[in-house]
């Protein structure tokens, strides 16, 4: 079957209306899914598949602890308020958080214990998860989704993000779609107003051929065109790198990156990256896990000078004295 690639200039001059601009997360399998790419990823040439795997614990446990969650959703006068301003319906930076979050996370926490994984250092970390109270759980909870960097225990930050998205897909799994209002602000989910992680552009159906970022929090898809910055939205300065491709000449390094099913879309612009994989190439392509699994692409985008646009929440960086 020959697949649909549309171009940037003819996906402009559509009728907006004629592509499906989001995709709501699937509460059935997002999780499992996800755990199940986080395996077929952690393979021994992964440098980083050990953690791998163990993630791939903790999105199983996710799966399982979504089914038996359902969230308070905000007060409706807070959802229409937020729509008629044009601004995500229910915030991740909010002082009215469900409180149920942390019992998510202590669920989260016996699912690990009981797959096994467990190493002397993170039945330490474990320990010291649960030893810690409703009010420093919240603060860390605070400052991940603010991406305050500096006050972030990255140890424990996984596993805290781990326990805000479960909450925040199974609010999102029940909103309708058409209650989300087009937003001001470009490269911001128009559920929870976080940030995405990396985009897809997927194959068959309505969706067909058309690029998708993926909120790192919620998990709703929204459409970006292709050849626009997701961050910032400008279409100048893009380009994309690959794994493989080095000092080559320019035209030798974009024939290498044109087959991979993995590029960084980097912008001149803002000087960020964020990556894009492409189903048509690797049907399984699943961004957070993706995007977490390919280590070694962002150390090829550092050297180059960019930034990512945004962290993976289960990859934080350590930060120096320097960077505080």
């Amino acid at each position: 079957m020959v697949q649909r690639i549309v171009e940037a200039a003819r996906i402009q001059s559509l009728d907006p209306s004629a592509i499906p601009r989001l995709r709501m997360p699937e509460r059935a399998t997002l999780f499992a899914a996800r755990a199940a790419r986080l395996l077929q990823l952690a393979d021994a040439s992964n440098p980083i598949a050990g953690y791998l795997r163990l993630m791939a614990a903790l999105a199983d446990a996710q799966q399982r602890v979504l089914a038996s969650v359902e969230a308070s959703m905000p007060p409706r006068a807070s959802i229409e308020l937020n729509q008629r301003h044009s601004m995500p319906i229910i915030p991740a930076l909010t002082d009215e958080r469900d409180p149920a979050w942390r019992d998510v996370l202590f669920m989260l926490l016996d699912g690990i214990e009981a797959a096994g994984a467990l190493t002397p250092p993170l039945a330490q970390l474990v320990s010291r998860l649960r030893a810690l109270d409703a009010a420093a759980l919240d603060t860390q909870a605070d400052a991940i989704l603010a991406l305050r960097f500096a006050e972030i225990d990255p140890a424990a930050a996984p596993f805290i993000a781990a326990a805000l998205q479960v909450v925040w897909t199974d609010l999102a799994s029940r909103i309708d779609m058409n209650d989300l209002p087009w937003l001001d602000a470009p490269g911001v989910c128009p559920v929870c107003g976080w940030v995405p992680v990396a985009s897809i552009v997927r194959v068959g159906g309505a969706y067909d051929g058309y690029r998708y970022v993926q909120c790192g929090l919620c998990a709703t898809e929204w459409h970006v065109v292709r050849a626009k910055c997701s961050n910032c939205d400008s279409t100048k300065g893009i380009a994309y790198h690959a794994m493989g491709t080095g000092d080559e000449a320019d035209e030798e390094k974009a024939a290498k990156a044109k087959g991979a099913p993995l590029k960084a879309e980097s912008c001149d612009e803002c000087g960020t990256y964020r990556k894009i994989g492409y189903q048509d190439k690797a049907y399984d392509f699943e961004p957070y896990a993706d995007d977490l699994a390919s280590l070694t692409l962002d150390l090829l985008m550092g050297d180059a000078g960019y930034r990512r646009a945004a962290p993976h929440p289960w990859l934080w960086p350590e930060q120096k004295e320097d960077d505080q």
